[in-house]
């Protein structure tokens, strides 16, 4: 008889393999139904249910004196929901009935209800209807089952164009940004979100979180019943430093300029808050919002004009750029400050002569009587008692070829002009070139928003700081995500205070007696400085910069205002200075004052929402 015993050896061998088999069913059963449950059930949930999403209203944003500049409105859809079996008769009865307040073609509209009662799925009929097809919808409503209509939020700019170099604007996502966010379950693929401005940096805290119809379907992906519709949560609203009266004067003002292009930056000096913030060429944001006859009204076929003025034109500064060659002549101690030159309307520098603006002359002009009525051959005279190099170090202490740290995207440092940089070149510098870096030409360039910092430098004592827009963001529960934010210094200017204080006596007499007499304000005492930059393509830029103080306290405005081919800095750029900043200190000054200009919406256009101190509803 054969022994047909199985060697223990084989038997451990085997129940060591049952072992292992039983240990690696049960750890993959705890992946399945423990680790893993979430995700399997998340992917079995989306099996058995379908999204109809509806758009949270991004958060509001508005001014310092709490104007809703950006909000959301209502955007209704109308959506069929198959239901029980409806014969052909039916369908074309409902597709006739729709088509005609929808304004839709009849047969399209048939072929969308054949499509979605023969699949069972619900389908969009209709999107961003207009309010006066409401109620006609609304009765219908009430005749075919299953057709619904849907409220989402869509962004509205009631101001159009105002602030919208600032604020940017929203779009759909493109692949890329699509590719970013597609785990994001808060987007889809024909999500909007922010493209420039402040929409774009603060998406992430704009973007509220999306509602939806929940629907149950069967295993082949037909509708048995709506499940249930979840509420969406707004996004957080974003407070400005912007003041909305002194905003719209700037905008007005720059509007009816000669040309109507340019640039206007408001700071308070004591802070780097922004107060007004224009650039021109402007925009409508709501063109890449609206649809079908919303767009009545809107420029057809206007270009988005993407160049911000405000931080990427650099022009030459002119004589706006004699505070910094004022400063570089009395820190010198080579001129003093009772000095004379005499001004025939032309300086002779042996190979060349240069003129003043002035043709028949000045006189006999010392230094503040220089600035006030911005003599250039007083400039010229004392430039070269100074010297070039002296000019530079103020120009790079004023922070010229520096960027003011605006958290915006673009921004130019402009271009310091001077002996220093010729030299590492290893070329030479002229008499001719000191003569014109003393009045701002030659190669200066100058942003509008690094002349509004030098004036307010000029005004708190030669700080600067870092510049800002955003107050505070609070979320629609109340909790605030950014508070309050403390002033940020980037550098000083440090000037011995005599030499301060003849500056700001020079540039309170340009205003008083001198080129910028049109910006004179009852009530208030105005420190300014006009500009015209020759401009070898064209017309001269008009420039004017300015700083205001009641009752000897500290400055709270300090406005720049560019006007491209503007020719001269008095006529053009003066009166728009003036009208920011009576808005801005319209709490201030005498009664009698204009009546600061409000945001104008417009032609036939309401605000919608209610200002910030109310409650807040769902739009």
């Amino acid at each position: 008889m054969i022994d047909r015993q199985i060697p223990q050896e084989r038997l451990d061998f085997l129940w060591l393999l049952a072992y292992t088999a039983a240990l690696v069913f049960i750890l993959r059963l705890v992946n399945l139904q423990v680790l893993g449950g979430a995700h399997y059930r998340e992917i079995a949930e989306k099996n058995r249910t379908q999204i109809i999403a509806q758009a949270a209203p991004r958060g509001r944003i508005f001014s310092s004196d709490e104007v809703a500049l950006v909000t959301s409105k209502p955007s209704f859809s109308l959506i069929y929901f198959p239901g029980q079996a409806k014969t052909v008769p039916e369908i074309d009865r409902m597709a006739k009935a729709l088509a005609r307040p929808l304004g839709a073609d009849y047969e399209d509209l048939r072929k969308n209800i054949y499509k979605a009662a023969s699949r069972e799925k619900p389908v969009r009929l209709a999107e961003n209807l207009p309010p006066k097809i409401m109620l006609a919808l609304s009765e219908l409503k009430a005749i075919y089952p299953g057709v619904d209509v849907i409220v989402e939020a869509r962004r509205y700019y009631p101001f159009g164009p105002y602030l919208s170099h600032l604020v940017g604007y929203i779009g759909k996502m493109d692949p890329k940004e699509w590719a970013s966010r597609a785990r994001d379950k808060n987007y889809s693929m024909d999500s909007r979100l922010g493209k420039a401005g402040l929409e774009q940096m603060y998406e992430k805290e704009l973007k509220g979180k999306d509602g939806g119809i929940y629907l149950e379907v069967d295993s082949r992906g037909k509708l048995n019943r709506v499940l249930e519709s979840r509420k969406w949560i707004p996004g957080a609203d974003i407070f400005l430093t912007i003041d909305s009266k002194a905003q719209a004067a700037a905008e007005e003002g720059l509007q009816k300029s000669i040309s109507g292009k340019g640039a206007v930056v408001a700071l308070d000096p004591r802070t780097g808050a922004v107060l007004a913030f224009v650039s021109m060429p402007d925009y409508d944001p709501n063109m890449f919002v609206l649809s079908g006859s919303e767009k009545e009204g809107l420029a057809a076929g206007k270009i988005l004009p993407e160049f911000n003025v405000a931080l990427q034109g650099s022009y030459p500064p002119g004589s706006i750029f004699k505070i910094i060659t004022g400063a570089a002549i009395l820190e010198s101690g080579r001129v003093r400050p009772d000095e004379k030159f005499h001004c025939p309307g032309w300086y002779d520098a042996g190979s060349r002569v240069f003129k003043c603006w002035e043709k028949k002359g000045h006189g006999d002009v010392a230094f503040i009587e220089g600035l006030a009525k911005s003599c250039d051959v007083y400039f010229y005279n004392a430039s070269q008692r100074a010297g070039a190099l002296a000019i530079e170090k103020q120009a790079r202490a004023f922070r010229l070829g520096q960027i003011s740290g605006i958290p915006l995207s673009g921004e130019k440092p402009g271009n310091v002009f001077g002996p220093s940089l010729r030299a590492a070149k290893k070329s030479y510098w002229f008499i001719g070139d000191t003569l014109n870096q003393a009045i701002g030409q030659g190669e200066t360039l100058m942003t509008p928003m690094q002349a509004a910092g030098e004036i307010a430098a000029v005004a708190n004592g030669g700080i600067f700081h870092r510049p800002y827009y955003v107050d505070r963001i609070v979320r629609s529960d109340g909790q605030m995500i950014l508070p309050p934010r403390k002033p940020e210094t980037l550098s000083r200017v440090q000037l011995k205070e005599g030499t301060w204080a003849l500056i700001r006596e020079g540039l309170r007499s340009v205003v008083q007696e001198g080129t910028g007499q049109a910006g004179k304000i009852a009530g208030a005492e105005i420190y300014g400085k006009t500009g015209t930059a020759q401009n070898p393509q064209g017309k001269d830029h008009a420039w004017f910069v300015a700083y205001a103080t009641i009752n000897n306290e500290p400055s709270k405005i300090a406005v720049a205002v560019l006007v491209e081919h503007g020719e001269h800095g008095a006529s053009a750029a003066v009166p728009i200075a003036k009208a920011v900043i009576e808005a801005a200190l319209r709490a201030e000054l005498p009664s009698g004052a204009k009546p600061a200009p409000e945001p104008a919406l417009p032609q036939g256009q309401k605000l919608l929402l209610p200002p910030a101190t109310q409650a807040r509803g769902v739009l």
